[in-house]
């Protein structure tokens, strides 16, 4: 079937991306395989009138208003390949089935990967967090951690005494003195001891056998662009010391005409009320190139 529009991503940003399409009457299709890259935290914070919501329950709401406007199709799946054809895109779905489309929105989400650390992963979104803006207040200023493992671990220890009583563990990895001497002003302890497990709720047992307890702890991941079609496709890519994105203009435009981004796939560190702020603009951008650059 030929869309005028073809939404890779139904969580956050393509749900927000499809709504002023859907308004337009214009034909909509919203390609998810069911994995939000929040999925395994059951709250949301920080989206006016959603705070404190269930994750799961913001996109449901937001599907079912959605799937209320006519012009508007579903499609449980997993892209496996697009390509450019005449007059715009075929997108494959599954291997099994394909449809294609005039304009591409690209809200695929990115993949966290994170520390190797032992039990870190089992926790990641309960009590192991990326955002003190997402999680933090939760926490109610109690003892904080902070796990270096990228460049943005020392700017993030900066900020999270606002939230609590901070430890900022290197776990051997490299941070400047003079980095380390502004933290100390933030009142940040630094240990400098290596993390062997995390244990508990949220406690850090040390190689030497300690164990340091926490309320909370937060960690940067890298942004990874799971899906070998992006990269097939064209688009040009960010890359820095937090991971990738698909690089796109003020409208959400990518490099690759008639192709546009929105969400955490374009955008390295993001949240929801972010994801759904870009969705709308991508959304309105595609609308407006289909009138404006036929």
């Amino acid at each position: 079937m030929q869309y005028d529009v073809a939404i890779i991503g139904g969580s956050y940003a393509g749900l927000s991306a499809a709504m002023p399409l859907a308004r337009a009457r214009r034909k909509v299709a919203v390609i998810d395989a069911g994995q939000r890259r929040n999925r395994f935290a059951v709250h949301s914070h920080g989206f006016l009138t959603q705070d404190g919501s269930k994750a799961s329950e913001i996109v449901e709401i937001a599907k079912q208003q959605l799937l209320a406007y006519q012009t508007v199709d579903w499609e449980n799946g997993r892209v496996k390949r697009v390509e450019k054809v005449e007059g715009g895109f075929a997108i494959c779905i599954d291997a099994t089935r394909s449809i294609t489309a005039k304009r591409l929105i690209i809200a695929a989400g990115i993949t966290d990967q994170l520390p190797e650390i032992l039990g870190l992963a089992e926790r990641w979104g309960k009590s192991i967090f990326h955002c003190p803006y997402c999680h933090g207040y939760e926490l109610n200023q109690g003892k904080i951690g902070i796990i270096a493992s990228s460049e943005h671990a020392a700017h993030m220890a900066m900020m999270l005494p606002d939230w609590g009583d901070t430890t900022l563990f290197l776990n051997d990895y490299p941070v400047e003195e003079e980095l380390l001497d502004q933290l100390a002003t933030r009142g940040v302890r630094v240990e400098k001891r290596l993390i062997q497990e995390i244990i508990g709720h949220s406690n850090v047992l040390l190689a030497d056998g300690s164990v340091i307890q926490l309320d909370g702890i937060f960690v940067t991941s890298k942004c990874i662009l799971a899906q070998d079609w992006i990269f097939k496709l064209g688009c040009e890519i960010e890359k820095n010391s937090m991971g990738q994105a698909i690089k796109t203009n003020a409208m959400k435009e990518t490099s690759v005409t008639g192709v546009f981004a929105c969400g955490d796939v374009a955008r390295l560190g993001g949240s929801v009320p972010l994801a759904v702020g870009d969705g709308m603009m991508a959304g309105v951008a595609a609308h407006r190139s289909l009138i404006f650059n036929t």
